[in-house]
């Protein structure tokens, strides 16, 4: 007799990791997860791998993780996956104690956290990539249709010279 097998938490479209006691406090864990979650997976790799932050290597590691599950347990395509969650949580912290002055001491604690990264394939067509883009100003696509450029603000040198010519004709007037 055996237990009986857990059921799937994920939908057949998605792929998990999760990387346990990473060294490092869950609020600078967190500021690393912010910049991957909702890109491509593809685009995820290269943001962490370029990252100047000393844990985004492990964050790679785990994200890599986590396409190597989506690959080969799941059979999803690589290039459509999305990165739609990264959470981040606490994990164990270790208790230190540092010496202080008149045989005091002061306690240390040295935090551990935990990421999981939830991959999902996702099939985006072209339309909806440029529908997703942030649209331009009017001003901007019209200059765009009439292949002109166009100034969107004034400097302002440019705001002062334009009030001067109006206020000396009500002068003369």
């Amino acid at each position: 007799m055996s237990k009986p097998a857990h059921k799937r938490v994920l939908s057949d479209s998605q792929a998990k990791a999760i990387g346990r006691n990473i060294r490092t406090s869950p609020r600078k864990l967190n500021l690393v997860a912010q910049t991957i979650r909702g890109k491509k997976a593809e685009a995820a790799l290269a943001t962490l791998t370029f990252s100047p932050r000393r844990i985004a290597i492990e964050v790679k590691k785990v994200l890599q993780s986590a396409i190597a599950n989506a690959e080969n347990n799941h059979d999803l395509e690589v290039d459509d996956l999305v990165v739609t969650e990264a959470s981040v949580g606490k994990n164990m912290t270790l208790h230190r104690f540092h010496a202080r002055g008149r045989g005091r001491s002061a306690g240390i604690e040295k935090p551990f956290a935990q990421i999981t990264i939830v991959l999902e394939e996702k099939r985006v067509s072209k339309t909806e990539e440029k529908s997703a883009k942030k649209p331009q100003r009017k001003e901007a696509r019209e200059a765009a249709a009439k292949d002109k450029p166009v100034t969107l603000r004034k400097s302002k040198a440019a705001a002062a010279t334009a009030k001067k010519p109006q206020a000396n004709k009500k002068e003369q007037a």
